[in-house]
């Protein structure tokens, strides 16, 4: 059997595991180690692999930034912070038809920036905007359509954890990342928010409208929100100017982030060691699928599978521009069953290579970054489509009453913005690209 053969069954075998619900970091671990066992012919490189892989994986200074982050969403969902971007934003777009929606996409993309977590941001904003909007008798797959979708902002707008991993995973400088995720995360919001508006308009007894709030409670509501601006500035202006390095962002942002939150009350003891204990099971989730995929490169690696999809690829004779389309159309599909770090982990390894191969007439730095946000992009859809949307449960999960085909219905408009985006951006890679040639 070829190594591309070996391949192809190892990952049928890998999908089989997860169908039947064994947690995907162990379906990729078990399907490394017993697809190396099989090239080789011996369990003694498994056995070594098995003794240095754990250590290999996660003595890289790099990770460490990610429970940082994490830590950092932690104590900015206990500080508050959430409140006063939602009630700033509802002050400001709440009087419009479908205001309260477009308020809760803002509040979303704002705390997105404090934040870097998909899941974190929809049951934060969740629990804030939810009740607001049920009050004020917006419909159902309206109110928790647009939350499942505002919820991925979190991982669009920078610092985003699924952004560094594809930075560690492709040797790319993380805040080059992050400012080239800057203005597709903007359009995302936007592009949200002109789905509620034309939503709004075509099922006006959907959406409802607020009352209209005086200049000064406005300006005073905005003022409120200074701790995400700052923090914000701090962490990515930070790194830009040469302050500090990712690393010592995160745990700066870590710490103005609790600092605040214990300034203004929101931070008993018992509240840190739950944001400790809540980053702390994440990041253990998070490493156990890079640990896995570190397993499964190995074997991959071994079967020379990247490298004999590159040399096809280039032999085919196909477009550039047709090969990337079939690429994103594989992360949809896989969007429908896999969660969004496991998708990066899983595939980058092989596609990134055969993106590489390719000529769009971009440098090749500016190809991997250009790249790495179409990816992110696509995977956040997966975020919110059926069947196993994990935005969709989460906001199910904070209104049980709501049927889960109602929310399936709500964030449909909202997944047709993305993909049109997700177009766009791929059509004109100068949109994504042009404030990192600007700042670099």
């Amino acid at each position: 059997m070829s190594g591309l053969a070996l391949s192809a069954l190892a990952f049928a075998v890998m999908l089989g595991l997860i169908f039947l619900r064994m947690p995907i970091g162990a379906a990729m671990l078990l399907t490394g180690l017993a697809g190396t066992w099989i090239v080789t012919g011996t369990p003694v490189p498994v056995l070594a692999q098995m003794k240095s892989l754990t250590y290999d994986t996660f003595s890289s200074y790099s990770l460490s930034i990610v429970p940082l982050f994490l830590l950092m969403g932690q104590f900015a969902a206990k500080s508050g912070m959430s409140e006063s971007l939602f009630r700033a934003a509802a002050d400001w777009l709440g009087h419009r038809r479908g205001g309260v929606a477009m308020a809760a996409v803002g509040a979303c993309g704002g705390f997105g920036a404090v934040c870097g977590s998909s899941l974190a941001t929809a049951a934060t904003m969740g629990q804030v905007a939810l009740p607001e909007m049920r009050r004020l008798r917006f419909s159902d797959a309206l109110s928790t359509g647009v939350l499942a979708a505002g919820g991925t902002l979190g991982i669009l707008i920078p610092p985003s954890v699924i952004l560094v991993i594809y930075a560690i995973l492709t040797e790319q400088n993380i805040i080059k990342m992050f400012v080239a995720a800057l203005v597709p995360g903007i359009l995302a919001a936007l592009g949200y928010m002109a789905t509620v508006a034309i939503y709004a308009r075509v099922r006006p007894e959907a959406a409802q409208t607020a009352p209209r709030v005086p200049y000064r409670e406005r300006f005073r509501a905005l003022a409120a929100i200074w701790p995400v601006v700052f923090i914000f500035a701090l962490v990515i202006g930070g790194i830009y100017l040469g302050w500090f390095t990712p690393t010592e962002a995160a745990a700066i942002g870590a710490v103005a982030t609790g600092a605040y939150a214990l300034a203004v009350g929101r931070l008993s003891r018992r509240d840190f060691v739950d944001c400790v204990l809540g980053a702390a099971s994440a990041t253990a989730m998070i490493f156990f699928i890079v640990l896995g995929a570190q397993a499964l490169n190995t074997f991959l690696a071994l079967t020379q599978t990247p490298q004999a999809a590159a040399d096809w690829v280039s032999a085919s004779g196909l477009s550039p521009w047709v090969v990337l389309t079939l690429i994103l159309a594989c992360y949809l599909v896989f969007g429908c069953v896999m969660d969004s770090l496991s998708m990066i982990l899983l595939t980058i390894p092989i596609f990134f290579p055969i993106v590489m191969a390719l000529d769009f007439g971009l440098t090749p730095e500016e190809t991997a970054i250009w790249f790495g946000i179409l990816a992110l992009m696509v995977v956040e859809v997966g975020l919110i489509t059926p069947p196993v949307g994990l935005n969709l449960f989460i906001i199910h999960s904070l209104a049980r009453d709501i049927p889960l085909s109602v929310t399936y219905r709500g964030v449909a408009p909202f997944v047709l913005s993305d993909i049109l985006r997700i177009v766009v951006l791929a059509a004109f890679p100068g949109i994504t690209l042009w404030l990192m040639r600007a700042m670099f």
